[in-house]
């Protein structure tokens, strides 16, 4: 840092002719000025200023080192500014990774007015359904559905409320049945994402009271839109977050069961590494998301 200042100050001297006005410029004090052109000298061991009593000149030495100093300040200047502007507008290649399931349903359909706002930014979506250290894979933004993360190093930030649902094809509850309580699902084929929390155990939760019902798949997969195609044609009965068989229900592909029973609900948020200065992609991208989540108004649609 003292080298820095010292070679500004010298090239300020040089431009101005004047250690006063050279340290005004630069908001040093003219001690401190005098300090810095000093330590200078003494360290190259070589006399860089002429002074007398009206103006500051360059000797012959300091003519040479402010002729090689004044392009490599310009250089560094230039690019504190580069860095500065990539800060401040979003370019280069945002990396972000979700579900499959959010990718399609979320992400996709955004990624168009996202791409409107900041042509310079490219987008790059990485799918998956298990959670991967950010850091190490070079991840810029996750989104996830566990609200606290182990590591101090990651933030995470809400985005909405999900209820999940469980829900079967008007078929296969015609052929089938409707089960009426829980225990009755002991009976009917049941459709398991078997990456979510304790997939084989259902918690249930009624007027206050809690019931626990174990469950076996006659479908498991680790993919969410495995087991809503598999529900779609009428293979038995799922359990999803709502905001991934929403318009399945609302189009009467999907039926609901057990209303009136509440099962633990998602809630989807936003991570991406901490950091005292966050880059413009991700800052951009994360305020896009919370923006269009209230636009669309989708935790009242995931919660209904």
């Amino acid at each position: 840092m003292d080298r820095w200042t010292e070679i500004e100050l010298f090239v300020q001297v040089a431009e101005m002719g004047s250690l006063s006005r050279a340290a005004e410029s630069l908001g040093l004090s003219n001690a401190a000025a005098s300090r810095h052109l000093a330590a200078l000298e003494e360290r190259l061991a070589a006399r860089l200023v002429q002074r007398n009593t009206r103006r500051l000149s360059l000797t012959e030495v300091g003519d040479e080192f402010y002729r090689r100093c004044k392009p490599l300040l310009s250089e560094m200047r230039d690019a504190e500014s580069a860095v500065n502007a990539t800060a401040l507008k979003p370019t280069g290649t945002l990396r972000v990774t979700a579900s499959l399931s959010f990718s399609m349903i979320v992400i996709a359909p955004l990624l168009p007015l996202f791409a409107e706002r900041y042509p310079d930014l490219r987008v790059e979506v990485v799918v998956s359904n298990r959670y991967t250290d950010l850091i190490e894979n070079g991840i810029d933004v996750a989104i996830r559905n566990r609200e606290f993360e182990g590591d101090s190093a990651i933030t995470v930030r809400r985005l909405a409320e999900t209820r999940r649902v469980l829900a079967a094809s008007p078929q296969y509850l015609q052929r089938h049945g409707t089960p009426r309580t829980p225990d009755e699902l002991a009976r009917h084929r049941m459709l398991v994402y078997n990456l979510a929390n304790q997939p084989h155990l259902l918690r249930f939760t009624r007027n206050g009271a809690v019931t626990s019902v174990p469950i076996q798949g006659i479908l498991e997969a680790n993919d969410g839109q495995v087991v809503r195609a598999a529900a779609l044609k009428h293979h038995g009965i799922l359990l999803q977050p709502l905001y991934i068989i929403d318009e399945d229900i609302v189009g009467g592909r999907l039926v609901p069961v057990l209303q009136e029973w509440e099962l633990p609900s998602l809630v989807m948020n936003v991570a991406y590494p901490t950091r005292r200065h966050l880059p413009a992609k991700v800052r951009c991208f994360v305020d896009f998301l919370v923006e269009q989540f209230a636009t669309h108004d989708y935790e009242r649609r995931w919660t209904a």
